[in-house]
């Protein structure tokens, strides 16, 4: 089919959809395959329409086309099966298997009879792998996120997910503006052409009588519901009809008025006139090739010059009908592509952030705000957070005695907004009491304290920056309902009074010379303000009618806002500035959102939004969602994200009190380029000390990068405008300017509790032995134990207030998890288990572990504690396990015999075995992105293993003392191995033991963790069978490292350390 008759395909669709011919739509998008209905697909799959859903997909796809399609068609018949078994329906049950699931068993046969099994079972969630199956509505809910991923991953339906971008009515509009130009060819053209088909071209008829070949006689109006139609005179066509253009007018007339309650439709219903017999001006012809923009003002006067001039402004020329869709012709201009969705790196800050935004001209600098008050300072391409600012009061005595009445009450302090001015030399700070903060920035590291207002009475809930008149300054609103315009030496330029209600956020914007400020309040009020104290211009309510966020494109030409209302209903709108209505509604969020969406726009193309723990994209131009992504995962319920001016980059909150990084290609190229650029300013002052050993020559990318020590040079590049200023250029005034990884620091020995923070593991079990072995979930949520009696322990940490994030802290005591069946997971142990090496590993999804003491090797379910299975029984025993990072199927087994065994769990069969080494196998490590498998051994011997072909790539000899065993299971691929790494603190036993639980000196660590994620946090288990997690104290935050108090003080703990090691180090 050509494409101008796919193009038309799609009009008709348009015209369908808009005469409500519901049915029709939905069977010319199956027939003509061009247009995928999600929402559509999605309706029916919740409602259990299977039949129907099953035919709708057959129009884009068969079961056999790819493997994505035979997974969407697998899941769905699936579904369909486990719900006849849930209602008892045998029979039905028996026909989906036969008839529907049959196909599947030539690509799978174990899955088909395993799935043919549950025939068999009273209830199929006593199947493991379905034991989590809730309800049908949840189970269809659950189905349909898998469907979605898996249909916009599919090939086949590559541009068919997204309706192109039409103007409404725009088939009609073409019909008319053919009759235009038929009407203009007439020879002796009518003013009141009589217009009574579409069947035949029209022509006026002859002036001295004759008359014209009779045409059809079939009006307009009696092939279509005219009810629904737009007004085609919006579209420069001669035949308008009278009520529809009376009821435009009125709508344009009550769009701005105060207090006018606004539909979020996008189009008005419209009642149309019969087509026959209608007028037209005499000058319609000129009226169409030169359109003017209507001369109804739907704002409310206030007699202001000023006002008259931002009404103007505000007025858009209407513009040349268009129609575009996502052609093959097209895509130069976008792709999904242009969308930062990669995710470059995940930065820890150590609190809940809660505001983030870019440098305006350099594109990697971050500032980030946070829940205790604390801002810092980001180099994301460097990975190296150079300014860290605790919350502090500057000047209490200026402050107003209602805020130092609030402050002593409740010291606690959060940050509601951080912005950047658009020089970017200042960064604007509110909090969430009364204070606004200004700070300077000079470049690199060096941000000073410029000026503190006490602005508002209650929370200061956002700030931005204006330029009225040509001057910068700040406008910030608050929870006293008042928007406020400060100088930059604190002097209040501007009181803006009207809202009822705490004003949520403020965004100013400039249309030419007119300067102005758009405000919303949590009641739902938008209201409009000049910089002249005559109060508000417009009052309208926003979508939902709580807290909203406006935001402007990049180019200043389209308005969008976003929020959520109390009922949790979530709404990311564009609106129509000339008129107050909204232009268009953006579909595609999750209901009953607990809190408030938050949004961002980039390159006049694209809005984000962060909303069931993923980021969502629009594209501006049309309603449905474009994409999302998870960020692989660990993002909080409602992120908060914001762009970079280029739109490059992307910043996500992450629920464990940090920011996920995401990038497009051209934001990797320039992380990759700022991250080289920081190795080779590194390398410069130091010389590296990196094994020397042949790995790195014969294994090639294995070891690809060497981990910079942390040094006091800085990279001197210019970038974007900002010199990053270096030590050989300036040296700090004192530590507190320094950067931490730039401060030279002091072995620190830990030795008092109220250096640390500790929370023992609560245990009730009477199974108490020595910890043997120790590790968290990959995921971070929890401890698992193994003690030499062969039992485990599982302890997780529940989210709460206290925890959002639900991960492994030790400030708050955990759980010890147990099933409702009470079962522990209990390994198999021998009589005489002297000399058992106790082995432990998990699963990349913490599903199952695998764990043995000496007997043979059990695999436990993680929620149930079952045995899924036992194998390898000794002798010899086994001494090592890791699970393959691609497929939990695949072990390696370490053995006492020096062998290695690759063993299947499915299948129950040792694949291959490796052999190489002389003595017990001590350690295994699987690589995550290369196929590679390293190996250790009590021989003192390294193996490098092909994964694909389970052939030997090397063996390194490690020069050892003697006695020592080495274990590989540091993170050998990508960061090299130093042997100049450094001791940084020390903890001694009395800082995390009390005397009390001791009874006496015998109880000492024996094994020790440390956390996926947290850097600074370490579980250790005792010799009496205790576990301990630890931390360095809110103070500290690091171990080893004395942060910087604005006041000069020290933080108190005892360190020891010499002169001399503190001036080689900077030397250094």
């Amino acid at each position: 089919m050509s494409s101008l008759s796919r193009e038309l395909v799609f009009l008709i669709l348009q015209f369908l959809e808009e005469e409500k011919f519901k049915e029709t739509v939905h069977r010319l998008e199956q027939e003509s395959g061009f247009f995928f209905n999600m929402k559509y697909f999605e309706e029916k799959a919740l409602a259990g329409e299977w039949d129907e859903v099953e035919k709708y997909l057959s129009g884009f796809t068969k079961v056999d086309d790819n493997r994505y399609s035979m997974k969407i068609f697998f899941e769905i018949r699936k579904q369909k099966y486990l719900e006849a078994l849930d209602r008892h329906d045998r029979a039905k049950a028996v026909e989906i298997l036969v008839k529907d699931l049959k196909v599947f068993s030539t690509f799978n046969e174990e899955l088909y009879k395993e799935i043919t099994l549950l025939l068999t079972m009273e209830n199929f969630r006593q199947n493991e792998q379905l034991s989590k199956y809730g309800d049908t509505k949840s189970a269809r809910s659950i189905m349909l996120v898998e469907l979605k991923k898996l249909i916009e991953a599919n090939p086949l339906f590559r541009e068919k997910l997204v309706f192109p971008t039409l103007k409404a009515s725009r088939l009609r509009t073409l019909i008319n503006q053919s009759l235009n130009w038929q009407h203009q060819l007439c020879k002796n053209p009518r003013a009141n052409p009589d217009i009574k088909t579409l069947f035949t071209d029209h022509s006026c008829s002859p002036p001295n009588g004759a008359r014209a070949p009779t045409p059809v006689t079939l009006p307009v109006a009696a092939v279509a519901k005219s009810s629904t139609y737009a007004p085609l005179g919006a579209h420069g066509g001669p035949f308008p009809p009278a009520a529809a253009a009376a009821a435009a007018n009125a709508n344009a007339l009550a769009g701005w008025l105060p207090n006018a309650n606004h539909s979020s439709s996008v189009q008005p219903a419209v009642i149309a006139a019969s087509a026959s017999s209608l007028p037209v001006p005499q000058n319609q012809v000129s009226v169409l090739k030169h359109p003017r923009t209507p001369d109804t003002l739907g704002m409310t006067e206030y007699g202001s010059s000023d006002h008259e001039q931002l009404m103007k402004r505000l007025r858009s020329t209407q513009s040349v009908d268009e129609v575009t869709y996502p052609s093959p012709s097209q895509q130069a201009s976008w792709s999904h592509d242009d969308l930062p969705r990669s995710v470059a790196c995940t930065i820890h800050q150590g609190s809940n952030v809660t505001s983030m935004d870019f440098h305006p001209s350099h594109h990697t600098l971050l500032t980030v705000g946070c829940s205790n008050g604390e801002i810092s300072l980001w180099e994301v391409g460097m990975r190296e957070r150079l300014v860290s600012k605790p919350f502090k009061i500057w000047d209490l005595a200026a402050c107003s005695v209602t805020f130092q009445a609030s402050i002593v009450k409740d010291s606690s302090m959060s940050v509601s907004r951080v912005a950047w001015s658009p020089d970017g030399n200042l960064i604007g700070v509110a909090f969430t009491k009364h204070l606004v903060h200004l700070h300077a920035y000079q470049g690199s590291n060096d941000l000073r304290q410029h000026l503190e207002i006490d602005a508002h009475v209650g929370g200061v809930n956002d700030l931005a920056f204006s330029h009225p008149n040509k001057k910068l300054c700040v406008v910030t609103c608050g929870d006293d309902k008042l928007i406020k315009v400060w100088d930059l030496a604190g002097s209040k330029l501007f009181n803006f009074e009207g809202h009822e209600a705490p004003v949520y956020s403020v965004c100013p914007h400039q249309k030419e010379n007119i300067q102005f400020i758009f405000s919303t309040a949590v009641d739902g009020k938008i209201k409009a303000w000049l910089y002249d104290n005559m109060g508000s211009r417009v009052d309208y309510d926003a979508p939902g009618q709580w807290c909203t966020t406006m935001l402007y494109s990049a180019d200043g030409s389209r308005l969008f806002s976003c929020g959520t209302s109390k009922d949790g209903d979530s709404f990311l709108v564009e609106w129509n500035e000339s008129e107050g209505k909204i232009k268009r509604t953006y579909s595609g969020f999750r209901k009953n959102a607990n809190g408030v969406v938050q949004f961002d726009t980039t390159r006049n193309r694209f809005l984000a939004v962060g909303d069931d723990s993923q980021i969502k994209f629009w594209h501006m131009d049309n309603t449905n969602i474009l994409t999302s992504t998870e960020a692989e995962g660990g993002l909080p319920n409602l992120p908060r994200l914001r762009f970079n001016k280029e739109g490059n980059l992307l910043v996500v909150t992450t629920a464990d009190n940090g920011f996920k990084v995401l990038a497009n290609a051209n934001g990797l190229r320039t992380l990759r380029v700022m991250e080289a650029r920081s190795y080779e300013a590194s390398r410069t002052p130091l010389e590296m000390k990196v094994s020397s050993s042949a790995i790195g020559a014969s294994i090639g990318p294995v070891v690809s990068k060497v981990e910079r020590v942390d040094s006091p040079a800085r990279p001197t590049p210019s970038l974007n405008g900002v010199e990053l200023m270096t030590r050989g250029i300036e040296k700090p005034r004192s530590l507190e300017h320094v950067s931490d990884k730039t401060k030279p620091w002091e072995l620190t020995e830990i030795v008092d509790p109220t250096h640390c923070r500790t929370v023992t593991m609560p245990d009730n079990l009477e199974s108490a032995s020595k910890v043997a072995r120790l590790l968290y979930t990959n995921s971070g949520v929890g401890v698992l134990a193994l003690g030499t009696n062969g039992v485990q322990k599982l302890w997780k940490w529940n989210r709460s207030e206290q925890n959002p994030s639900g991960k492994a802290t030790a400030t708050i005591a955990p759980q010890l998890w147990q099933p409702n069946s009470g079962l522990l997971m209990t390994n198999d142990v021998p009589e005489s288990s002297e000399g058992a090496v106790p082995c432990i590993a998990l699963s990349k999804n913490d599903s199952y572990v695998m764990s043995a003491c000496g007997g043979k090797v059990s695999l436990f379910n993680m929620m149930t504690f079952k045995v899924m299975t036992t194998f390898m029984a000794p002798p010899p025993a086994s001494t090592f396990l890791a699970f393959h990072p691609q497929d939990n199927n695949i072990i390696a087994i370490g053995m006492d015999d020096s062998a290695i065994h690759i063993y299947n769990v499915r299948v129950d069969e040792v694949k291959t075995k490796l052999k190489g080494h002389q003595k017990r196998i001590s350690g295994l490590a699987f690589s995550t992105s290369l196929n590679i498998l390293v190996s250790s051994g009590a021989d003192a011997q390294l193996f490098f293993w092909n994964t694909d072909s389970w052939e030997k790539i090397k063996s390194v000899a490690l020069p050892l003392p003697s006695g020592k065993t080495p274990q590989a299971r540091w993170n050998v691929f990508g960061s090299g191995c130093h042997k100049n790494l450094r001791l940084r603190c020390r903890i001694a036993p009395s800082a995390y033991i009390s005397p009390a639980s001791s009874n006496s000196q015998t109880v000492h660590p024996v094994v020790v963790a440390g956390h996926p994620q947290e850097a600074n946090q370490i579980a250790v288990g005792l010799s009496n069978g205790a576990v301990k997690v630890i931390e360095p104290s809110e103070a500290e935050r690091k171990w080893g490292i004395h942060v910087p108090v604005d006041n000069g003080t020290e933080n108190g703990r005892t360190a020891t350390s010499s002169t001399t090691n503190t001036s080689e180090q900077l030397q250094r």
